[in-house]
This record gives C-alpha cells, sequence and structure tokens, in this order.
C-alpha cells in the first residue's frame, strides 16, 4: 500500500521566492524608504547639526574677536603716527579719517557699529587744571560690555 498525504484545505499564504526557501515576495516595481530607514537619517542628521552649530557658532565669536584685535591694532598704531607726524594727539578718531590717515572708520564687529568707539583722552598736566586745548584721544578701547572667550571683557582690550 502506498501512503498519499492528505491534501491541504487552506491555500497558503507563503510564495515560493526562487531561492529554496519560503517567504513573503515584494512586489518588483516597489520604490522609496520606509518609515525606519527615513528615521534613521533624520537621527543622524540631527546628531550631526547637534555637534556643528555650536562649532560654527564658537567660530564666528573667535573670527569677530580677531577682527576687533585687528581693529584696535591698526587704530592705535595710526594715533601713534598721527602724533608722531603733528606733535599732538588727534582731537578725535574722524580726524584720522579727515586727515586721511583712515578711509572710514571702521565698524567695531560685536556692536555692529563704527560709533561706539570709545575713546581714551589723554590726562592734563598737574600745573594744568584748566585747559584750554582739547585733550586729545590717546587710544580706543571697543564699546562693547559683553565677555570675551578668555572671559575678560571687550571693553577692556
Amino acid at each position: 500500500m502506498m501512503f498519499i498525504p492528505e491534501a491541504r484545505l487552506w491555500p497558503s499564504t507563503r510564495q515560493n521566492t526562487g531561492t529554496g526557501k519560503m517567504g513573503f515576495r515584494r512586489k518588483q516595481n516597489s520604490s522609496g524608504f520606509t518609515l525606519i530607514e527615513i528615521l534613521v537619517v533624520l537621527s543622524i542628521i540631527g546628531i550631526l547639526l547637534g555637534l556643528a552649530v555650536p562649532q560654527y557658532q564658537m567660530s564666528i565669536k573667535r573670527a569677530r574677536e580677531a577682527v576687533l584685535k585687528e581693529n584696535l591694532f591698526i587704530m592705535r598704531k595710526l594715533i601713534d603716527q598721527y602724533y608722531q607726524d603733528k606733535h599732538r594727539y588727534p582731537p578725535d578718531l574722524h580726524a584720522l579719517v579727515e586727515e586721511k590717515y583712515l578711509k572710514m572708520l571702521p565698524v567695531d564687529p560685536i556692536t555692529g557699529s563704527n560709533e561706539s568707539w570709545v575713546q581714551v583722552r589723554e590726562m592734563p598736566a598737574v600745573d594744568d587744571y584748566v585747559s584750554t586745548e582739547i585733550l586729545g584721544v590717546v587710544d580706543v578701547k571697543s564699546g562693547s560690555e559683553a565677555k570675551a572667550l578668555d572671559g575678560s571683557y571687550y571693553n577692556t582690550w
């Protein structure tokens, strides 16, 4: 006698994929990304942005500080040059522009204005308690009261 297996009553939901394994068949023309793939990509982008944005903001602050140091150095050098040429300090910073030492007054990169510079005037002599002459500018500082990266204040540079 021969044994004949029983026929199945219910059709199988699985199909043979041709690889020897039984599995669910995917449509051949399906395209796009799954929700998991999109979430993984978005989380990687979020992590990268979380690392890059603070570094970018810090580099902007460093660049502004470098420009401020350079502007202060140049203006102080020109004030000294003015003194050597005229044997007196300039009455204000605009005199450097008027006398063609500067093309224009530089912008303070921290405040964003060229009118915020603090002008340090020369001290009168002790016996000259009433001066008829306008005291000249001997130094210049930033008008910003913000703190620098090194912990000092910009208006002390």
